[in-house]
């Protein structure tokens, strides 16, 4: 039995790794999960038995709180998932404002978008925990295995799975930073002045816009597809809502959106899916509730 003294080390030793990590863990909890607020609860939980861990016995203590974490991810997830099934409209993600340094990391900024995000809801919850552990944070097989209590060869061919259904939906050719910038520049100036055919000019013909209001705010409860028909849902939304319409650039998920306000209140959250140089992907986030994030910037990591 340890002694007092032994015990506070121990707890310590504890405290400063889970400290050191907790970017890390909150990341793989927020791309499992797509919420920021259950990501924080299932750091809580990870928290709380890893300070009941022998750390005598851990030989990678990184590893091994990623592993506490998926777990609790994964069973939030399933809750998640019940959840879902009554939400009002399509669900987005819960966007963040990222620092410069998660931009600069190309892949990272690409499996951390609302596009990606949004395809990763199609997957089942253990598909979606072994896609993110692979092919996010570049775990190895034997390491996912452990965390999600499978076979290393059955973790193979649930990756195999997850990437093709996710290739098949995903962007074949992303536009690089700059095109996205360029792209929502435009498409900032063409919507606070009202402009009609510069809207046009920047969306692609087969645009898909999904927006999410929770039921909290007005949205279309299905996605909307075609260049005319998101512009004409676009400009009836905005003719209703009435005011002062304005856009502030700034940095989702570590990739170029927009912070939408009207007459200087928070309206919402917009990101862009840009490919060669026109916009593909339109994703609107205005349920209040996933929108207490915008005014300060989460740090996100995948190491």
């Amino acid at each position: 039995m340890r002694n007092e003294s032994e015990a506070y080390d121990m707890n310590d030793s504890a405290t400063e790794a889970f400290v050191a990590h907790r970017d890390l863990l909150f990341t793989v909890a927020y791309e499992m999960l797509g919420s920021a607020a259950d990501a924080e609860d299932v750091l809580q939980e990870t928290w709380l038995r890893w300070v009941k861990i022998d750390l005598a016995q851990v030989r990678d203590q990184r590893a091994y709180l990623v592993r506490i974490t998926t777990r609790q991810a994964l069973n939030r997830l399933r809750t998640l998932k019940r959840r879902k099934e009554a939400y009002v409209g399509p669900w987005l993600p819960e966007p963040l404002l990222t620092a410069p340094d998660v931009a600069e990391d190309v892949e990272l900024a690409e499996n951390l978008s609302l596009a990606l995000m949004y395809i990763l809801e199609t997957l089942a919850p253990t598909e979606r925990a072994v896609f993110v552990l692979r092919e996010v944070f570049d775990f190895g097989y034997d390491d996912i295995a452990a965390a999600i209590g499978k076979s290393p060869a059955a973790v193979r061919q649930i990756a195999l799975r997850a990437r093709r259904h996710v290739d098949a939906r995903r962007p074949r050719t992303p536009g690089s930073p700059e095109e996205a910038r360029a792209a929502l520049n435009s498409f900032q100036r063409a919507l606070v002045t009202g402009d009609l055919q510069g809207l046009l000019d920047v969306l692609a013909p087969d645009v898909v816009f999904v927006s999410d209001g929770g039921g909290f705010r007005l949205a279309a409860l299905r996605p909307v597809v075609g260049a005319d028909k998101v512009l004409g849902y676009m400009a009836g939304s905005v003719t209703k809502a009435g005011g002062i319409l304005t856009g502030e650039p700034t940095t989702v998920n570590g990739n170029p959106g927009l912070i939408l306000r009207l007459d200087g209140v928070i309206d919402g959250v917009l990101a862009l899916r840009v490919e060669n140089a026109r916009v593909t992907g339109l994703y609107y986030v205005r349920n209040p509730e996933k929108l207490t994030r915008v005014e300060s910037e989460t740090p996100l990591t995948s190491r």
